[in-house]
């Protein structure tokens, strides 16, 4: 999960802008083709639009209706119902930026409503905005401080559902995990679809998600293998949380855990100081190292390491063990976790399967049970050993284009570690 956040993190940024501008491109787009007539072209971000018109249109008008906002994309030849997918664009941008700037689960932001946005009076007049989460997984109702751009999209999705002085429209909403339905309350996450009215599911943020990330992966690289899911916001506002210095037990509070420890559980640590305080300990100690560390290799030392490379080299392949060190195994090299199997090798270690299996036979036979435990683990480790180097075999080799260097006294030097 940590790995998962960290690849996510630098992705986020892009996602946001591109659900901002895509809003805001339908939005424009729906009041330039509202205003003009069936058949005009319109211009908008260096694409050609088509206003449509059909009678349809004109009977809604007729009864006092309104018409459907389409057009022609003459780029891609598809028709768009630019209100309902405005509609749609707004309320991808305002669920994704809800969920990252508060870290709630998903089913608590479906579940807020026109009375979860409070205001409270400091003692010096300031006056605080707040969002009152509705309990999920615990009983606890908690709140939020509400930042100046929370409270502008929280401002905005009201504003569009009280527009033309209208209230917002009382709905229930199913919960599939209690199983029963809530009583009728004004939710914020509600959408109009044709003639129905009804409150956003998760599902549908979860494949919204998966189809935005899908129309990133054709411009930017790092979406061909990411998605974004609603939980992925809530740990990466954990974890911008706790990086940037706010206590662990305030973001427990925020993020409506329990248990401290499973808040350190959504934190994905990235801690510079750790890393900068490293670095400057490695360099501390390269300057208070004696200065004959650093000299000249004499021919035996260099004799002596071209050697150990000499005595690496066995039957079935090469050891893999560190400079310096002698063979601690004994040679049992099939059992020995350094050995790295020669490809061309590989009809060798048939035979030698070979070989134990037969001698496994006999020991069977003559209950040499100690003999016979040896010879299983020695086979479980060569075709462990095998299988792992068929899967090497088949990965294609890359030059990296290092040019070869020839050893010269000048060049030879060594830093004692």
């Amino acid at each position: 999960m940590d790995d998962r956040t960290r690849q996510r993190q630098p992705l986020l940024d892009t996602l946001v802008g591109y659900m901002e501008a895509r809003y805001e491109h339908l939005r424009a787009l729906l009041e330039r083709a509202d205003t003009a007539g069936g058949g005009e072209v319109i211009t908008l971000d260096g694409r050609a639009y088509e206003r449509l018109w059909s009678r349809v249109d004109e009977r809604r008008i007729r009864l006092g209706g309104k018409e459907n906002v389409r057009v022609l994309d003459q780029t891609s030849g598809k028709h768009v119902n630019v209100a309902a997918a405005e509609d749609a664009a707004f309320f991808e941008w305002a669920i994704v930026e809800v969920l990252r700037h508060t870290g709630i689960r998903i089913e608590e932001a479906l579940e807020l409503t026109h009375l979860s946005v409070r205001q409270y009076q400091r003692p010096n007049g300031e006056i605080i905005a707040l969002l009152v989460i509705a309990p999920s997984k615990s009983d606890r109702e908690r709140v939020i401080p509400m930042s100046a751009e929370l409270f502008s999209i929280a401002a905005a999705i009201i504003r569009r559902h009280t527009q033309d002085g209208r209230a917002i429209p009382l709905l229930p909403r199913y919960d599939p995990h209690e199983r029963q339905a809530s009583p009728a309350m004004p939710y914020l996450f509600q959408r109009e679809i044709g003639t129905n009215q009804d409150v956003i599911s998760p599902a549908t943020v979860v494949n919204m998600l998966r189809r935005r990330c899908e129309e990133l992966a054709e411009r930017h690289p790092g979406f061909l293998t990411t998605c974004f899911t609603p939980h992925d916001f809530r740990r990466l506002f954990a974890t911008e949380l706790v990086n940037n210095g706010l206590p662990i037990h305030i973001g427990a509070a925020l993020l409506g855990h329990l248990n401290l420890e499973t808040t350190r559980g959504y934190v994905a640590v990235f801690n510079e100081d750790v890393v900068h305080h490293y670095q400057e300990f490695i360099g501390r100690r390269r300057n208070s190292r004696p200065s004959d560390e650093y000299r000249d290799v004499t021919e035996q030392e260099w004799s002596e390491f071209e050697e150990h490379f000499d005595k690496r080299k066995v039957g079935l392949g090469g050891c893999t063990r560190p400079y310096g060190t002698p063979c601690r195994h004994e040679h049992s090299c099939l059992r020995c976790p350094m050995l790295a199997i020669n490809p061309k090798m590989l009809p060798r270690l048939d035979e030698i399967e070979e070989d134990l299996l037969a001698r496994r036979a006999r020991a069977e036979r003559e209950s040499w049970l100690g003999e016979v435990e040896g010879i299983d683990l020695t086979l479980a480790l060569l075709r462990q050993k095998r299988e792992e180097t068929n899967r090497l075999a088949r990965i294609a080799p890359v030059n990296l284009g290092i040019p070869s260097i020839q050893p010269t006294p000048a060049t030879r030097r060594v830093r004692s570690t």
